[in-house]
């Protein structure tokens, strides 16, 4: 696979994440890195705020309905897939600017 099609899969879900990971760990370029830092730093903030309301809605089962701020992060991963089909280093809406540096581990 080539960098870019990497760069896509990391947006589907981790196991895609990885994928993209450990196949292009030696064909790495500016663009797989980026899309790497971009799609984890969204599964990590998918994962709390999923938790955060999970634990919102079990102690106050009115407000059960901000589940359906979910559909944002759908956005947030539709456009950072976008954004690698595109070949384009745009980081995510509200978000993506914090992962830019972050996670030194990847490249």
């Amino acid at each position: 696979m080539n960098t870019k099609t990497l760069s896509i899969v990391s947006y589907v879900t981790l196991i895609g994440w990885f994928i993209a990971y450990f196949s292009g760990k030696e064909k790495t370029d500016a663009l797989l890195r980026y899309h790497l830092r971009q799609s984890l730093g969204l599964a990590i903030v998918s994962i709390l705020f999923s938790i955060a309301l999970n634990v919102i809605a079990t102690i106050i089962p009115s407000l059960s309905f901000l589940s359906l701020l979910g559909f944002v992060i759908i956005v947030f991963w539709v456009l950072g897939i976008i954004n690698a089909a595109s070949g384009t280093l745009k980081p995510i809406p509200f978000l993506g600017k914090a992962f830019e540096n972050k996670f030194a581990f990847i490249g």
